[in-house]
């Protein structure tokens, strides 16, 4: 090994080090300072819209715990979401609305699920996992079209946004703002540790090699199954989000089109990452809403332009802002 290959690598290591550190620390920074901005903007719009990517950030950085850390790519994830606002919403039509109760029923349902159909679905790999989670999700889905008493097809409307302790701390727009702020914090945070722990390198250990780990005397499988519990109980955290945020609960909140848009931002922000799981959220719905007013058909364009990403920017935008570096940092 040369003297410059060793120099390039501590250089790669370093900014990957300081990424590490910079890049999350910005994201939450403008994510904390946005309200300060729509207040002397009066552009309320984007209070709303950064609302809805931290929602759906929350449920991709769960995903990219199991896609990037565990190799094991979820069709079925958006089943989680749609069972937390299920939660939301079922407690709420039957006169239970306050948080603390509504959050751990529907981290504690989805997390039921995950541990009931991950038992089945770990016990395939590759592209009969992706189909097995399919099924389950759909499955999922036509159960939640069949609630008649909770609206089936149509959805079910909230009376009112959850109470904390029977104070209505959520109801303002900007105060929910804040709380779902936290939400995904805390998500991040833990998925983070997740992945420095010993936990984390295990399950890393095991998307590269799953005989060798299991040789060492590691129960692979357990290990998986735990981290798809763990972005299942996440996934019902959004769900809680998104009932709240929306004041409506519907079977569209858990179809597979949803699960391909979360499997969308993830690769979209840079698979592995988490950091690209929050980018990927707010590039891919910014794009949705910026080119669905624009064009009548946006998927035909937003298509080609993810075509382009996957192909030229290997690692999503976090993968093309290191190659940038690389080729503009040696010029």
């Amino acid at each position: 090994m040369t003297g410059a290959t060793l120099v390039a690598g501590n250089g790669a290591r370093a900014f990957r080090a300081k990424r590490d550190i910079v890049l999350p620390t910005v994201i939450f920074l403008v994510f904390a300072l946005l309200p300060v901005f729509t207040a002397l903007t009066a552009e309320q719009y984007l209070l709303d819209s950064a609302t809805r990517i931290m929602v759906f950030a929350v449920a991709a950085v769960a995903l990219d715990l199991l896609v990037g850390y565990c190799g094991l790519i979820s069709f079925g994830h958006a089943a989680f979401i749609g069972l937390g606002a299920y939660a939301v919403g079922i407690l709420s039509a039957e006169g239970v609305g306050d948080a603390l109760v509504a959050l751990p029923v529907a981290v504690a349902v989805s997390m039921l699920f995950a541990w009931i159909t991950g038992i089945v679905c770990l016990r395939t790999k590759g592209v009969y996992f992706i189909m097995i989670t399919l099924a389950f999700g759909q499955m999922v889905y036509f159960v939640a079209t069949s609630l008649a008493p909770y609206g089936g097809d149509n959805g079910l409307t909230i009376a009112a946004r959850n109470t904390i302790a029977g104070l209505a701390l959520l109801k303002s727009d900007r105060s929910f703002y804040y709380f779902t702020l936290l939400c995904l914090l805390a998500t991040y945070l833990l998925c983070r540790a997740l992945i420095v722990s010993r936990f984390g390198r295990v399950l890393r250990g095991a998307r590269e090699n799953a005989t060798r780990m299991a040789t060492i005397g590691f129960t692979v499988r357990r290990f998986q199954l735990v981290a798809y519990v763990i972005a299942g109980g996440l996934g019902g955290v959004s769900g809680f989000l998104l009932g709240n945020s929306t004041e409506f609960v519907s079977p569209e909140y858990m179809s597979w089109q949803r699960s391909g848009e979360l499997i969308v931002m993830v690769i979209l922000g840079g698979v592995g990452t988490l950091d690209g799981a929050i980018i990927g959220s707010a590039v891919y719905l910014f794009a949705e809403e910026w080119l669905s007013r624009t064009f009548e058909a946006w998927q035909a364009i937003f298509g080609p332009l993810l075509v382009l990403v996957v192909l030229f920017a290997r690692g999503g935008l976090i993968g093309l802002t290191a190659q940038l570096r690389r080729r503009f940092g040696h010029a």
